[in-house]
């Protein structure tokens, strides 16, 4: 999508946003992509929104969603890496450690509303949060050094939902618990592990696709993603979509 005016991105993706809408600031987002090792080739978890969503209907997707700012109160067993942490805000800002906290734990805590997956340490969990009450049934206490930043993409303007989404990616064996039923929320439905070719081959968002074929360049010079490392920033500047290392 590098390069591309914003009428072609429009045409693009005209299939995964409603056009339209008032002018507005995009809000934070946080998006999990779980990572599968344990065969020949690593796979990703994604599952198929609901067609009724104004937001990438009956597209496949990474578990994630909106930002709950409350989630960066959360306890965890483990923080931030402080260089994962920094990117994460964005270098040279004025934005908060917690607010790369609400993000990173706002991704856990999706991937356990959507896929019944709760990352962390088996060890006794205590909160009254909204959302978290799955982990203190079972026992799992987040942990955020486990978590690597992947990417970050701003919806572009002149959709009814804009989002600055940050990617961050964790493997599967992070996961403390697999719930059989799955999440509690019936946000995404046919959950499946795809290798990362077979998975740009689904009915996934242009900006998706972009971010397997980022990942894959990344696993193939970083197979153990280390913790730091530069990661691609898209938005729209200027009238055309730029991708910039942060």
């Amino acid at each position: 999508m590098e390069g591309m005016t914003r009428s072609e991105v429009d045409k693009a993706e005209n299939k995964d946003f409603a056009l339209g809408g008032k002018p507005m600031r995009p809000r934070d987002a946080a998006t999990l992509i779980l990572l599968d090792r344990s065969g020949s080739e690593v796979k990703v978890l994604i599952g198929r929104r609901h067609r009724s969503h104004a937001f990438m209907p009956g597209r496949f997707v990474f578990p994630g969603g909106r930002t709950d700012p409350h989630d960066s109160r959360v306890p965890t067993a483990t923080p931030l890496l402080p260089e994962e942490e920094m990117r994460i805000v964005g270098k040279g800002t004025r934005a908060s450690a917690a607010r790369a906290r609400a993000i990173a734990l706002s991704a856990i805590r999706e991937t356990y509303e959507e896929a019944g997956l709760l990352i962390g340490r088996a060890m006794a969990f205590r909160t009254t949060r909204p959302g978290w009450q799955g982990f203190v049934e079972h026992g799992v206490t987040p942990e955020l050094d486990r978590l690597r930043f992947i990417a970050r993409a701003i919806t572009p303007p002149g959709r009814v939902r804009r989002y600055d989404t940050r990617f961050l990616a964790a493997w599967r064996d992070d996961v403390a618990v697999e719930l059989p039923e799955g999440g509690p929320t019936n946000e995404l439905e046919e959950l499946c592990w795809l290798s990362i070719e077979d998975a740009k081959k689904a009915e996934i968002p242009a900006i998706t696709r972009t971010v397997l074929d980022e990942l894959k360049t990344r696993l193939d010079g970083d197979p153990d993603l280390k913790p730091g490392h530069p990661v691609p920033f898209y938005r729209m500047l200027r009238n055309r979509f730029t991708r910039d290392l942060v």
